[in-house]
């Protein structure tokens, strides 16, 4: 069988990685282990941006339906991911589903910043789900809550951000940068 990329319905392409048996299965020898869990990694990374998608759960590896159900056929991949801070646990104290990131936190902080900036939104209290279900679609929209308080808090510690508790909930403020 020839090795080549496919395009999935959703319009991804594989590579031709994917094509080949091997793939999905535990490699004995170490470095095909670690090349392959590379290849995945890529792999995954990617279809959650083509997808937008946030999550992935061990479970997704079975479902025939699920949104990862293209590309994914591999149990093993979630604690490699999380322990090379590409993925997080999620709820944590778990190890069945996990928020992929396809960008890390601390470049969703920079977007978010970003993002607060050109909207000028400096100074205003705005909720999360002022954040995640704007009124025109962001890079922002449908960010997963744990994974936008992380980049709060990260904000938060370079004095960019403020959490405020308010009414029911909880809000933040975005500060200008020091000087």
């Amino acid at each position: 069988m020839a090795l080549s990329t496919h395009t999935t319905t959703s319009g991804f392409i594989l590579p031709s990685i994917h094509s080949a048996p091997p793939f999905f299965t535990e490699q004995p020898h170490p470095n095909t282990r670690s090349i392959a869990t590379e290849q995945w990694i890529r792999l995954i990374l990617s279809y959650a941006r083509h997808k937008k998608l946030f999550v992935l759960k061990v479970e997704d590896a079975d479902d025939a339906d699920s949104d990862w159900a293209e590309i994914l056929r591999n149990e093993r991949i979630n604690p490699t991911m999380v322990g090379k801070g590409q993925a997080a646990y999620e709820p944590p104290k778990q190890t069945r589903s996990c928020l992929v990131h396809w960008r890390l936190p601390e470049e969703w902080a920079e977007v978010l910043y970003d993002w607060v900036i050109s909207t000028g939104q400096l100074n205003v209290i705005l909720t999360f789900l002022d954040i995640t279900e704007p009124e025109i679609e962001s890079a922002l929209s449908g960010i997963p809550i744990p994974l936008l308080r992380k980049a709060i808090a990260i904000l938060g510690k370079t004095g960019r951000s403020q959490m405020i508790v308010i009414g029911d909930g909880e809000g933040v403020r975005f500060l200008p940068r020091a000087k």
